[in-house]
């Protein structure tokens, strides 16, 4: 049989067809050992199993084949779209195969005089072209008018992930993809880093030869599927040479045109490429001396075609970068061909906070953003990125707020769509920024890589929705939003408010530095009078409010308002501005008291309706108290719930601690957050430390044997954070005394139960409980997020030292870039994980793109206005 037989003795299978020829059960055994294998085929008279593949034997033993074992293990599953549509085979166990491009997506009608679907050159001088995904034949069409043209040279870039095969059909080879049941017209997307789109290809072309020959040399495909008259139909595969996959459409120009160049350069179809796909398109500007700056001025340039499936998307993504790339070659070459302005739309633009502030701080900043905006006006004939910004955004806010419950889904998939289009014009605006230092360096740097080293971009993308700094304050008083007081989510653990008012009230041991929940007008006195009594006698007191959130105090309680459905959830306020955060709670208040309505009220055991008589915010309460208590400061410098502070925050914090030791080196340190754990535990830290360095460190003693399991996390020795420590100076000594800081801050005995290391790992251990993929994110997102709060507390420490016989006149903020940053730390930071455990490659959330950004998304109702 040309075959290698088994030796163990083989069992005898046996084919039980129905009348229809279609099978009882799709199920196989491994190639190893089949038990039943039903083949959907009423010709096939016997199987013959061995070691290497089930052979088939076909009518009148005139014909015989091996089926792949890819094939085997798919079981051979069938299915149909109706009921009144014949079942077949389907692709991969799951997909139809679909024909890619319908005649109705040829906006441009290029089909026939180009090649083409949406075949089109951007205005300009630039040899750049872009179009829809081509026929086999419809692709050597435009590769000959490109050479009418007078092209030596053409870089061509396909930018699309999903699989696409060739199958032939009257004299040409038609595109084909698949497609799920559930939606027929979206591609398959997010294949993951082990799914080649090349090598599915190729898997795929193996199962439709298999499956072909399972049926008379022929498969079902779809051409219809909006009428779906005469589907499925019938395609004739009977050999090899019937399926080409897309690299074999593409690439074998480049024998019989020399100077043709094909790459792969899969790009999202919605939001900003991934920075590996930047680093993949500049791989392409270094390897063609073409695209160099130090190319040959006397050559033409070379023409740059690029094509996804209806050429607008992604095509227009991909011709943007490419005008950036000839406004750097002709720049540098001093050629006369840039694109006249007269070809450049002239329309009045509005500007987005985010952008601004992006500009704003980077080199040419203005310069760079008007050259991405010039190569968007240039490619904008079937879409234009900057125009899509602003009609999601007022298609978003023209949703009316008391639409709530039809208009949520509306508003989350507009936001969405703002969100990404802006995050994609962004992202233009910082690789045209890369390019203008790293072009004429010839690439020193990956895109990757420069841009972790300015991780400050990243904390920009974060924060691109600020429409909570727009949030109207009638949302209470209208029901869009209830008052939730602090009672409900600050349970008083340390039993402290008997004697002092507040929740949670406590003191770092041996040092002037206290930490507390949201105090009220009446415990802030109550505190203050225990600060200056004669006991303590701190004439001088530094408060620190580090809440991001609203905070009102109504008839002597505090309250923070929140979603109805989520009143679990704060609602930060992305602001760094104190000035904009009181704002906000001053609006709150005049609403509160001057709509004069009764309110709902969540409070620790139940829900009450209040009007207020008396509302006062945060600020207003320490005014009160400034006029009894000369020597208190109060401050409010906003952290994160769960991750590091920003080095902005680091850096405040640490400015009003120096200018109150220079005016009283006795003065006293009081911070708090909602609810006096987290965010308050982080403060006294990095205040223990910076009174450490001002007054002298402790004698550490040595380290206890922990005798618990897996010790060595509980102690913070992680990988990663194990990786810092050798990378900085003196790591270990910088490590113990954060160590020694956290250990004084949070005794783990005491009933508040939060000490960060510890709270780092029982937090990743808790993801294998989780019941969701949602609750697993989110347990995985905090795991990661408190790890990454450590090694910030490790990093400022270091800096302290470092930075300490200068007087820390450099900030956290500088020595992190200029230091920190090209010692590797924002590397380290951008490949976080518990490589312990897991591999990091499967986590995107290890990244500083994804964690930061998916640290502000909070998925509440959309409120206020995109700025």
């Amino acid at each position: 049989m040309g075959t290698t037989a088994s030796a163990a003795p083989q069992p005898t299978l046996h084919e039980s067809f129905h009348g229809n020829g279609m099978t009882d059960s799709r199920r196989s055994a491994s190639s190893a050992s089949f038990q039943t294998l039903n083949i959907h085929n009423n010709k096939a008279k016997s199987i013959i199993t061995n070691k290497v593949a089930p052979v088939v034997i076909t009518y009148n033993c005139r014909q015989e084949f091996q089926i792949h074992d890819d094939v085997v293990r798919t079981n051979y599953k069938v299915g149909r779209i109706s009921d009144n549509m014949p079942e077949h085979h389907l692709v991969q166990g799951s997909f139809f195969m679909v024909q890619d491009v319908f005649s109705k997506a040829d906006v441009l009608n290029t089909s026939g005089s180009y090649g083409a679907p949406n075949f089109r050159r951007s205005k300009g001088s630039f040899p750049l072209y872009g179009m829809g995904q081509p026929s086999l034949g419809g692709f050597k069409q435009v590769l000959q008018r490109l050479q009418g043209e007078g092209h030596q040279e053409v870089i061509f870039f396909c930018l699309r992930e999903e699989p696409v095969v060739f199958l032939r059909s009257d004299g040409d080879f038609l595109p084909y993809t698949p497609r799920r049941k559930e939606n027929l017209h979206e591609n398959l997307h997010d294949l993951g880093r082990q799914a080649c789109s090349e090598n599915l290809e190729l898997t795929i072309r193996r199962e439709l030869q298999d499956f072909a020959k399972l049926n008379n040399n022929v498969f079902y495909v779809y051409s219809d599927i909006e009428h779906f008259k005469g589907e499925p139909q019938k395609i004739s595969i009977s050999c090899e040479e019937d399926v080409h996959v897309t690299e074999e459409v593409f690439k074998r120009p480049c024998f019989t045109l020399p100077t043709y160049r094909y790459y792969r350069l899969p790009l999202p179809t919605e939001g900003a490429p991934l920075e590996e796909q930047f680093d993949a398109f500049v791989n392409v500007l270094r390897e063609n001396p073409s695209l160099s700056l130090s190319r040959d001025a006397s050559r033409s340039l070379p023409a740059l075609l690029f094509s996804c499936q209806v050429g607008v998307g992604r095509t227009n993504l991909g011709m943007i970068l490419g005008s950036l790339v000839m406004m750097h070659l002709t720049r540098a070459t001093q050629e006369p061909s840039a694109p006249a302005e007269e070809n450049v739309t002239d329309k009045p633009r509005m500007q987005f906070q985010v952008i601004q502030t992006l500009i704003s701080k980077l080199p040419k900043g203005q310069e760079v953003m008007e050259e991405v905006d010039r190569a968007i006006d240039l490619c904008s004939e079937m879409h234009h990125i900057r125009e899509a910004v602003y009609e999601n955004k007022q298609k978003l806010e023209g949703i009316a707020e008391d639409y709530q419950i039809q208009g949520s889904s509306t508003k989350d998939y507009f936001l969405h769509r703002t969100l990404q289009s802006l995050e994609r014009y962004f992202y233009l605006i910082v690789f045209n920024a890369y390019l203008h230092e790293q072009y004429p360096l010839a690439f020193a740097s990956s895109f990757s890589q420069w841009l972790c080293s300015h991780a400050w971009m990243y904390r920009l993308l974060s924060c691109m929705n600020q429409s909570e700094l727009r949030a109207p304050a009638d949302l209470l008083t209208k029901g869009a939003r209830v008052l939730v007081a602090d009672e409900y989510f600050a349970p008083d653990v340390l039993s402290t408010i008997k004697q002092m008012k507040v929740a949670n009230f406590r003191r770092v041991p041996k040092m002037s530095i206290y930490g507390m929940a949201q105090p009220t007008s009446e415990a802030t006195g109550a505190v203050l009078e225990y600060l200056t009594d004669e006991k303590r006698k701190h004439s001088s007191v530094l408060w620190v409010n580090l809440q991001d959130e609203l905070v009102v105090e109504g008839n002597g309680q505090i309250f923070c308002p929140r979603e109805p459905t989520r009143v679990d959830q704060h609602i930060r306020v992305p602001s760094s501005q104190t000035q904009q955060i009181e704002t906000l709670e001053t609006a709150l208040k005049e609403e509160l008291v001057g709509s004069q309505k009764w309110l709902e009220v969540t409070l620790e055991q139940e829900k009450q309706m209040k009007m207020f008589k008396s509302c006062v915010t945060v600020q207003e309460i320490f005014n009160q108290h400034k006029s009894s208590h000369q020597g208190l400061r109060y401050t409010r410098i906003p952290f994160p719930e769960c991750s590091a502070p920003t080095e902005e925050g680091l850096d405040r914090l640490l400015e009003e601690m120096k200018s109150r030791l220079a005016e009283d080196s006795l003065s006293a340190f009081v911070f708090n957050c909602s609810d006096g754990k987290a965010r308050t535990s982080t403060a006294l830290v990095i205040a223990t430390l910076t009174l450490w360095h001002f007054n002298g460190f402790p004698e550490s003693c040595e380290d206890e044997i922990v005798s618990v399991p897996d010790a060595k996390y509980t102690k913070g020795e992680f990988e990663v954070v194990m990786r810092l420590v050798r990378l900085l100076p003196d790591g270990q000594r910088m490590k113990r005394e954060v160590d020694l800081a956290l250990d004084s801050v949070s005794e783990t005995m005491t009933p508040l139960h939060y000490h960060l290391r510890e709270i780092i790992i029982s937090t990743y251990r808790q993801i294998k409980s989780s019941k969701c993929e949602a609750e697993i994110q989110a347990r995985t997102l905090k795991s990661l997020l408190y790890l990454e709060r450590y090694m910030y507390l490790i990093l400022f420490n270091t800096y302290l030292h470092l930075e300490k016989r200068d007087s820390w006149q450099r900030s956290f903020s500088d020595w992190m870039l200029q230091v920190a940053a090209r010692a590797g730390v924002y590397e380290l930071l951008n490949q976080l994980g518990f490589s312990e455990f897991e591999d990091l490659r499967d986590s995107t959330l290890g990244r500083l793109r994804h964690r930061w950004q998916q640290q502000n998304r909070h998925g509440l109702p959309f409120r206020g206005e995109l700025i």
